[in-house]
């Protein structure tokens, strides 16, 4: 648990002898002054404010505003003289999901446990939509990238969730985010608060601001997205103000930008102040216009919109932008002397030493293995690393302390069961997290030592979850070659071989990640999946079971255990399998008609029906099993639906005698007057089996 620490640092001041002489009197003063608000409130209700809360993805806190050199922002600028500017604004993780989630939460990521991207928050964590849609407030979010999905969990408490990024697309740009955002503006009347929130996902790499933004900012595309980005915050916070009386707002980047510095060109893997240190700007009721200093978090947008709603005023940044000293209806919060903040993806994903960032004042402290301390107002860049000589506070050493590591277990367990279309889409995204547990050392490399490293992480496994196999597996090699015990890589390299058929390599890729982690039940998997693909897949029988034992809900072992029963004929127990697996990832078309035509052989029409149905609505035109889907409609006596099935069937349908027959069926049990022109046209197309069967057919008598 993190340090509490006393509002302003006054709690051992004693009270000046002016202000216990006249304490009667001041007493009297406020308590009359209180009954006469309280009346005025009675007749005067406060009006809650419609919020909006925009979040800039991939933002730099140097990146916006009036301070920002070489890009034009003038949407934030004109807003800016208006609000409260924190100037030393963090966020809780530098990427996409788990920082957004700590401003829907209140929490830190070590509080909802979402430590990476790819991750399901706990469907038990309380969210901030949830509170407002309670206490009656219209609640709508725009989502511009695949890394905020509804299947991540945040979507609780919304009544419009938008995530409509197109056919096969992963994102959508500002403009498009903006044009759906202000479609619901206009929809909206009454006088019921709106809680609005517009993610905008433009500056994320890679930078491709379109015209005029990509002609003037052609040296530096990051900043021409963050340009376009700004044209369109115009027009959000044009019509938002238009449409609603009184309003809040809240302007605030998810986490920064690498840029090259400390050798991290994008996010995720390290804590400096290019990633970390982020713009927040609060315009609205009770919120001063200035600037402010102190170090905040980020997450405590979730206490100042409920602040706002007339919920809860704990922890609201508005107590630090009060319109002046003594006005603020809550205390300071506790705890918010020290900022947190962490970075876990490189100890989660390959084992590397754990990252936790601990701010006071201007002196930040970053954990890793080693103690870095630098003092980010003297060095913005954190070019000098004062450890050796400074002195941190007990409340920002106990901040570094007893930060909680995750789990690699809770971790682990907290990855949604994503299908392979997933990966793809957050790999499109520059987003691709391990798909194993690390093997954790104590002399583990820190993040920043392996910095050169990131690029080719990054670029080899989005090869790999693209299935350009061949492409990932030098630069796999490479990465082994720095980074010896990075069991991640070991296993892209084995399971890169298994695809491209390179039996001898990949099994002595699969000894090597053996090395690296005897009693890894990963390794135990993958060797079991590539063992299934080859002759000797009856090995890979008893491995998989066994892995499912331990872990049911693995997918791949699912598929590949599911794969087994099939060729041994076990179809009850592969369509077991097969709904199992359906319930812990989505379906295609093809997979449920697969299904379909499993459960019709065993003769389980009610299962072989569900998933022809549901084949059919996926596949549209493309749906090839109508006259199955007419047979088992005849069988389970829906006559209507049944002629329906059949008479989609082409002439072209190699089975189409059969489909005649049925046909005759049905149109005689429906009492169809052309019943006896059907039998004679089944008679006439009939073929061997279809003729022996229209000659025992009693209907047909």
């Amino acid at each position: 648990m993190l340090t509490t620490l006393c509002p302003l640092g006054l709690c051992g001041e004693r009270p000046s002898l002016t202000y216990t002489l006249h304490r009667m009197t001041f007493r009297r003063i406020v308590v009359a002054s209180f009954l006469l608000l309280a009346a005025c409130h009675r007749e005067r209700p406060v009006e809650r404010p419609s919020i909006l809360l925009v979040t800039l993805d991939t933002t730099r806190a140097d990146a916006i505003g009036p301070e920002a050199k070489g890009v034009e922002t003038p949407s934030f600028n004109a807003l800016v003289p208006r609000g409260m500017r924190f100037r030393s604004a963090y966020c809780a993780v530098p990427q996409t999901l788990p920082s957004h989630t700590s401003m829907m939460t209140g929490l830190y990521a070590g509080g909802h446990g979402v430590h990476e991207n790819a991750r399901h928050l706990a469907d038990t964590t309380p969210l901030l939509a949830e509170r407002l849609h309670a206490a009656g407030y219209k609640t709508a979010a725009f989502i511009s990238a695949f890394a905020l999905a509804k299947r991540f969990g945040l979507a609780r408490g919304f009544d419009v969730w938008d995530e409509d990024f197109g056919a096969n697309r992963a994102e959508r740009n500002a403009q498009e985010t903006t044009d759906r955002a202000l479609a619901f503006l206009r929809q909206q009347s009454g006088s019921q608060p709106v809680f609005l929130w517009v993610h905008y996902w433009d500056p994320h790499y890679p930078y491709t601001p379109p015209e005029p933004f990509r002609t003037k900012y052609a040296k530096n595309p990051y900043y021409g997205e963050i340009a376009f980005m700004d044209q369109q915050l115009g027009r959000l916070l044009s019509a938002f103000q238009g449409a609603h009386k009184p309003v809040a707002m809240i302007l605030v980047g998810d986490h920064g930008e690498g840029l090259g510095e400390h050798g991290e060109q994008q996010h995720g893997n390290l804590m400096y102040q290019a990633t970390m240190h982020v713009p927040l700007l609060l315009v609205g009721p009770g919120v001063k216009a200035g600037t402010s200093d102190a170090p905040v978090s980020t997450r405590r947008i979730f206490h100042t919109v409920l602040d706002w709603a007339g919920v809860d005023g704990t922890n609201s940044l508005r107590a630090e932008a009060r319109p002046s000293p003594g006005a603020s209806r809550h205390p300071l919060p506790e705890g918010e002397g020290v900022v947190a903040g962490e970075a876990m993806k490189a100890f989660l994903d390959y084992g590397w030493q754990p990252q936790v960032m601990a701010v006071e004042g201007t002196r930040k402290a970053i954990l890793a293995g080693a103690l870095e301390v630098y003092d980010v107002a003297a060095d913005p860049g954190e070019t000098h690393n004062l450890a050796a000589q400074a002195s941190l506070s007990r409340e920002q050493r106990a901040t570094l302390r007893d930060y909680p590591i995750p789990s690699l277990a809770q971790a682990a367990n907290a990855a949604t069961p994503g299908d392979a279309e997933e990966r793809k889409k957050l790999a499109s995204l520059g987003y691709v997290t391990a798909d194993v547990k690390p093997v954790v050392r104590k002399d583990a490399p820190r993040p920043a030592d392996m910095a050169p490293l990131f690029p080719i992480l990054d670029e080899a496994a989005a090869l790999f979850v693209r299935e350009e196999y061949a492409k990932s597996i030098p630069l796999l090699q490479q990465i082994l070659a720095k980074d010896p015990h990075n069991l991640d890589a070991a296993l892209r390299l084995a399971t890169a071989e298994s695809a491209l058929g390179r039996d001898r390599e990949a099994l002595a890729a699969f000894e090597r990640a053996q090395a690296i982690a005897p009693e890894s039940p990963d390794v135990r998997t993958y060797l079991a999946l590539h063992l299934a693909r080859t002759n000797d897949w009856k090995k890979a029988e008893p491995m998989l079971e066994q892995v499912l034992a331990q872990t049911p809900h693995k997918v791949p072992a699912i598929e590949a255990l599911e794969q087994i029963r099939e060729r041994e004929e076990r179809f009850p127990d592969a369509i077991v399998l097969l709904q199992k697996l359906y319930t812990l990832r989505s379906p295609t078309g093809a997979e449920l008609a697969h299904l379909g035509t499993l459960a019709m052989q065993v003769g389980q029409t009610n299962v072989a029906l569900d998933a022809f149905e549901k084949a059919r609505a996926a596949q549209g035109p493309a749906f090839q099993n109508e006259l199955e889907l007419g047979v088992l409609y005849l069988a389970s006596n829906r006559f209507p639906e049944a002629r329906d099935a059949l008479d989609r069937v082409p002439p072209s349908h190699p089975d189409y005698p059969m489909v005649l027959f049925k046909r005759a069926q049905v149109a005689v049990l429906l009492h169809e007057p052309d019943a006896p022109a059907r039998i004679e046209a089944a008679k006439q197309h009939a073929n061997p089996m279809t003729r022996e069967l229209i000659a025992r057919e009693r209907l047909f008598q």
